[in-house]
């Protein structure tokens, strides 16, 4: 059994391992003693002593024996009809429970699911079973609220809905399941996240929305952790509320991993209501970032646009990254870097350049905002909410905008609507939104007991902008209907944010519900001590490698350019984005039409099609658009070949050859030329 997304829970433990049979969890051991005389005692007075003779002593010894094991035979078979009846009792469906978990089958019988408890062994006399509904009041030490319920919504789907609440507070390890920055802590969870687990033995998880949900991972046992807690925790319970908290989740089991995944997605996840700008999905967007870093001003982004234009590429916006402000917090342009900000976006306009804006939700205590937003109130504030809580963030120490305060969204919404009318801006970049850019303890205008709600909050501040808008943080916020990017990755080759770990990103982001997806630039960020290469470039092999695998995905970004290397790279990257237009874009456009009713994935994994293939499961360097165009991009340096896996069916590689197969095939050291990238098509 493999487990495709990690993620989360406490008072119970999740094991990964799939289970071969099962073991003896426990013996019962009774013991018993024979007084010999009635109920009154030894009657002495009435019948006298006799003294036994030699002869008759054995067979004196051997009726007692023998009556000894009568009642120990007649005790044995009263508990054994007693625990059967007890087993009996603790099975519902496919589930069976015991004093230290429970273990969910399939319909053919196999062990999908094992969870075992931790902050207790269940008292089983308490347990008891009403219809499907099977609930338990103690463990051995403390009394909580249990209770597994089976539903079925579907032939095809049975359901466990699960609740565990203890009545006395505990304090143990996992860690807050919320939005993070994996960036500058690899320790977080990441800045798109979902309580939601897919198995490829056809098992969901799902951990519903009020769940103050804690997460550990035991890399040792290969085991989750979960746990519900407000003890020791960002996660805060309602004013008057005991400080238990409940853990309640579903654990759904289908046919296969895909038909679940479906079901759930469709049951579960909100769905983008709208599809971006086609441009946005057709034409790669042009950032500042990698190229400049904060070392912009007016000229180089004129002759930055005039290269594009120069060179024959298309560009759906020019993105003007960090830092066009001479504080963070403000929304002037630095009058001595962009000595005529109006000029600038005119002259772009006229040469068919639409403009975003990096953004982001701090202002900084040297900006001239900082005293009128604390003044007005508009900041996340300590926990007594007397006074805003200063924040470190990369660019310095400063307050946060509260996004539940109608009054700082209607400021911050302003700013940018000014941005907008003053310069013709079409859209902005939406940067930062994880929870680990709040104080540990804070408080709101509007109360909230999931910190991640803040950044559902803060995504949503995207929607009028969000035909060409980008966010790097999600939390239910599938909805919002625009590009969501990965974090920042480094110019390097491998899994460590590096070129490898891109297709796994994207898998996960897709899975999670959020199918708009812009990978980061090309060639990644080139950070001083995180670029592969003996140059400020990244790497130009790693160049052209990232750039093949970017013109399969839904949209491609730009920022160190091809002419930064040579006129190979150039005519690499026209023929890239002119195959992204032509043959990407149109299926990619069809899939995201789709995504607006069924939620499904645009990339897909290859167990998408091929749910019987164990192998698939384990494929992270391959991935599916739809479920007829596959890829298989280089991602190892010094390499013009690689070894690709083909589900059974009938395929066309792009250099013309045929493979009709009825099982799945292995294409060993199969060769791919710098200049190209493997992909089949299905036919």
């Amino acid at each position: 059994m493999s487990w495709v997304f990690f993620c989360e829970l406490w008072q119970n433990k999740l094991s990964l391992e799939p289970l071969k049979g099962l073991q003896l969890i426990g013996r019962v051991q009774v013991m018993y003693q024979v007084v010999p005389g009635g109920a009154g005692g030894t009657i002495t007075d009435v019948i006298p002593k006799q003294k036994h003779s030699k002869d008759t002593r054995p067979l004196v010894w051997a009726g007692v024996i023998g009556l000894v094991l009568l009642i120990a035979a007649v005790t044995a078979w009263c508990y054994y009809i007693a625990s059967l009846r007890k087993a009996e009792l603790l099975k519902t469906q496919l589930l069976d429970l015991n004093k230290d978990g429970y273990i969910i089958r399939n319909q053919g019988g196999s062990i999908v699911f094992r969870m075992d408890f931790r902050s207790g062994t269940l008292d089983l006399d308490s347990c008891s079973k009403e219809g499907e509904l099977l609930s338990c009041g103690r463990t051995t030490d403390r009394n909580l609220n249990f209770f597994i319920e089976t539903v079925r919504p579907k032939d095809t789907v049975q359901c466990y809905r699960v609740r565990w609440e203890e009545l006395v507070p505990d304090i143990p390890p996992p860690k807050p399941f919320v939005t993070g920055d994996i960036y500058s802590n690899r320790n977080e969870f990441g800045g798109i996240l979902e309580s939601y687990w897919l198995s490829s033995n056809a098992t969901a998880i799902k951990i519903n929305n009020s769940v103050p949900f804690h997460l550990g991972w035991n890399d040792t046992e290969k085991t989750m952790s979960f746990q519900a807690r407000y003890n020791d925790s960002p996660f805060k319970s309602n004013p008057g509320e005991a400080p238990c908290a409940e853990l309640s989740y579903r654990v759904c089991v289908g046919l296969d991993v895909t038909s679940i995944h479906k079901y759930m997605v469709r049951r579960y996840f909100n769905k983008p209501n709208k599809v971006p700008a086609k441009v946005m999905f057709r034409h790669p967007i042009w950032s500042t970032w990698a190229l400049h870093k904060t070392d912009i001003d007016q000229e180089k982004v004129l002759t930055y646009a005039a290269n594009i234009r120069k060179y024959k590429f298309n560009c759906s916006h020019l993105q003007l990254d960090d830092r066009y402000t001479s504080r963070y917090g403000e929304f002037e342009f630095d009058q001595t870097k962009f000595p005529n900000a109006s000029s600038m976006f005119q002259r772009l306009k006229s040469d068919g350049f639409l403009v975003s804006l990096w953004i982001h939700p701090f202002v900084n205590y040297d900006s001239e905002n900082f005293h009128s937003c604390v003044e007005r109130g508009l900041f996340v504030r300590e926990p007594t909410g007397r006074l805003p809580a200063l924040v470190r963030w990369w660019n310095g120490i400063g307050g946060i905008l509260d996004f539940t305060n109608p009054e700082a969204r209607d400021w911050f919404s302003s700013q940018l609507r000014s941005l907008r009318s003053r310069y013709g801006v079409s859209s902005f970049k939406f940067d930062a939104g994880e929870t680990n850019y709040l104080p540990w303890k804070f408080s709101t205008r509007t109360p909230i007991r999931d910190p991640s709600f803040f950044t559902r909050r803060y995504t949503e501040m995207a929607i009028p902008y969000n035909d060409r808008a980008e966010l790097r943080s999600g939390y239910q916020s599938q909805n919002i209907s625009c590009f969501f990017r990965p974090i920042d990755r480094d110019s390097v080759w491998g899994y460590e944010l590096g070129l490898k770990s891109l297709i796994p990103t994207v898998l996960t982001i897709s899975i999670l519900g959020y199918q708009f997806i812009l990978p980061d630039m090309i060639g990644g960020n080139a950070y001083l001590n995180r670029t592969d290469g003996n140059s400020v470039l990244p790497d130009r092999e790693l160049y052209i490698r990232w750039l093949e695998l970017s013109a399969f995905m839904p949209s491609m970004q730009f920022s160190i350019p091809p002419w930064a290397y040579d006129n190979e790279v150039v005519e690499i990257a026209r023929k890239y984005t002119a195959l992204h237009e032509s043959i990407v874009a149109p299926r990619v456009l069809e899939l995201a039409g789709e995504v607006l009713d069924t939620g499904d994935p645009i990339i897909r994994p290859l167990w998408w099609i091929a749910t019987g293939d164990e192998t698939a499961y384990k494929i992270d360097s391959q991935f599916l658009i739809g479920d007829d165009l596959m890829v298989a991009p280089v991602l190892e340096p010094g390499k013009q070949e690689r070894d690709i896996y083909l589900p059974a069916g009938h395929w066309r590689s792009y250099k013309g050859e045929r493979f009709d197969i009825k099982e799945p095939l292995h294409l060993t050291d199969y060769p791919v030329d710098l200049d190209e990238i493997a992909y089949f098509v299905w036919v």
